[in-house]
């Protein structure tokens, strides 16, 4: 049976550039094994595999990398919300929606923006309330970046483990320099595996007005380097709000990634800080790329 599929770029509005996405649409009958086997076929950062909602909610959603399923992710949920409402799946676009994705990590809303129907923008609230986790000495950080010590920033906050629903190893590097030197050293990875953190690595630098971020996140989900990662901006914007931001404050952020490998993506994150609880959101556009149908039976041998 062929199931059929789109590819679109996600925080982009150039074709071939920013997060390549797979979108299964109608993704019933397909088994855990099948998914995880069409993902790798795909060989993209993330796929996407949309089914009928279990509670009561537009879609269930299941989001696969080459080498393992998550409980959530940005890039996936923005570009599936996209294809869903860009090929007709969500109705007659006549003004701006918001669905929701049933997923592991818990309901993530997604407001579509319209213009004379078509989709201009998507953006979701992360599942999760930011959660900090273990703190990384900056020495192992470059190390694994194949950086100088003096390179990784403490001041703002020290590299650290958090989440909005997927888990990243925030560190802030300091300037565009550092971070366009960065190269995966793979014993530098050890070294913080043995402290006990194991998420991937999500590196930024700021510009010279603090306002806009330049991003680069290795080892993400088996993928060497993402050039768009929602889920960590997520975080990210979290982090800088809970520790430089005044209570009950909103603020937003550009975030550049992905020019270093030729996919340049913008990301717009946004939090809000009310009583030291943190919730972020992240978006961007998208453009179509391709569609087709693949043959579940031979991904399945």
């Amino acid at each position: 049976m062929g199931y059929r599929y789109h590819t679109c770029d996600v925080f982009t509005d150039t074709r071939f550039g920013g997060n390549p996405l797979a979108v299964l649409p109608e993704a019933s009958g397909l088994s855990a094994r099948q998914m995880q086997q069409i993902a790798r076929e795909f060989n993209l950062s993330e796929t996407s595999f949309v089914f009928p909602p279990e509670a009561g909610h537009t879609r269930k959603v299941r989001i696969f990398t080459p080498a393992s399923e998550l409980p959530f992710a940005g890039h996936p949920n923005v570009g599936t919300a996209f294809v869903l409402a860009s090929t007709g799946a969500l109705g007659e676009l006549r003004s701006p929606l918001t669905v929701t994705f049933e997923e592991a990590a818990g309901p993530v809303p997604i407001g579509i923006a319209v213009n004379d129907g078509r989709v201009t923008s998507c953006e979701l609230a992360a599942p999760q309330r930011l959660s900090l986790g273990k703190t990384v000495p900056a020495p192992l950080v470059a190390a694994a970046l194949s950086l100088s010590p003096d390179d990784v920033l403490t001041d703002t906050h020290p590299p650290q483990v958090a989440s909005c629903g997927l888990p990243f190893l925030i560190a802030e590097l300091k300037d565009r320099s550092a971070l366009e030197r960065s190269r995966v050293n793979q014993a530098g990875f050890d070294g913080i595996m043995a402290e006990g953190v194991r998420p991937s690595l999500y590196a930024y630098a700021r510009s010279a007005d603090g306002f806009e971020l330049r991003a680069r996140c290795f080892e993400a989900g088996g993928v060497p380097e993402d050039p768009a990662t929602g889920s960590a901006g997520c975080a990210l914007a979290g982090v800088r709000a809970l520790l430089t931001a005044e209570a009950n404050s909103t603020f937003s952020y550009r975030i550049i990634q992905g020019v270093e490998m030729g996919r340049p993506s913008l990301l717009i994150a946004r939090a809000e800080k009310i009583d030291g609880t943190v919730r972020t959101w992240i978006g961007g556009t998208c453009v179509l790329v391709s569609e087709g149908f693949i043959d579940v039976e031979s991904a399945d041998r």
